[in-house]
């Protein structure tokens, strides 16, 4: 059952060029299973959440799919999951990314954080930066303004919007995930991750020669205990 779910989900997101292929479904979906391991979760219930959970993301596939899990039913039924499974995948995966989170949507069970600690941690560390500067290319999002420093602003429209630079959104997102953890394991991995996103940014100020984003970063981690 669970090959033929990941087949069908290959359909959906095999040729994704976005940063949410089926790359990252493998990296989801591998952390997953060790954080399921060391939580001692329902191990299929885990796996079905990290290979369903992008499958109808509202930024590839619209609001209505992301509200209804069209495609995340339809390939359960297809695959012949049974009917309470389904349930508790949905309702998992509806409680499931950062944009839920600034709605104040969380997941519930343990099988569900598990896979939301998973799905975040795959947005801290070297190869979310090449995400999110592959997804701000798709949108046409400039990479670094100088003369624009984050804002705050954790509206969904500006979150997901061009308005704001890659490193701005960096900033203002990736640095806060690492508070967002919601199993002991996943607080583990977030902390060691979250070093290498202020490395990178320290990094970039210095050969950028803009000493005053330094000094900002130095002022915002501090004034956010990060």
């Amino acid at each position: 059952m669970i090959e033929e779910v990941k087949k069908e989900v290959y359909k959906l997101l095999g040729n994704d060029k976005t940063g949410h292929g089926m790359d990252h479904i493998d990296r989801v979906l591998n952390l997953s299973l060790e954080f399921a391991k060391a939580e001692k979760a329902d191990i299929e219930l885990v796996t079905l959440i990290a290979l369903l959970h992008d499958v109808d993301d509202y930024k590839l596939f619209g609001t209505k799919n992301a509200e209804n899990l069209s495609n995340a039913k339809e390939i359960m039924n297809i695959c012949h999951v049974p009917k309470e499974v389904q349930e508790q995948v949905c309702l998992a995966i509806s409680n499931i990314g950062y944009s839920k989170r600034l709605k104040g949507c969380l997941p519930k069970t343990k099988e569900g954080k598990i896979v939301s600690d998973a799905d975040m941690l795959d947005g801290i560390g070297a190869v979310e930066i090449v995400r999110v500067i592959k997804y701000g290319m798709k949108i046409d999002r400039c990479f670094f303004a100088k003369d624009v420093f984050p804002t705050s602003n954790l509206d969904i429209n500006y979150h997901m919007g061009k308005t704001a630079s890659t490193v701005n959104f960096i900033i203002e997102n990736l640095l806060n995930y690492k508070s967002l953890m919601l199993t002991k394991t996943g607080k583990e991995e977030a902390t060691k991750r979250h070093e290498f996103i202020i490395d990178f940014l320290y990094r970039l100020f210095d050969e950028e020669n803009v000493p005053e984003w330094t000094k900002y970063l130095e002022d915002y981690l501090r004034k956010n205990n990060l």
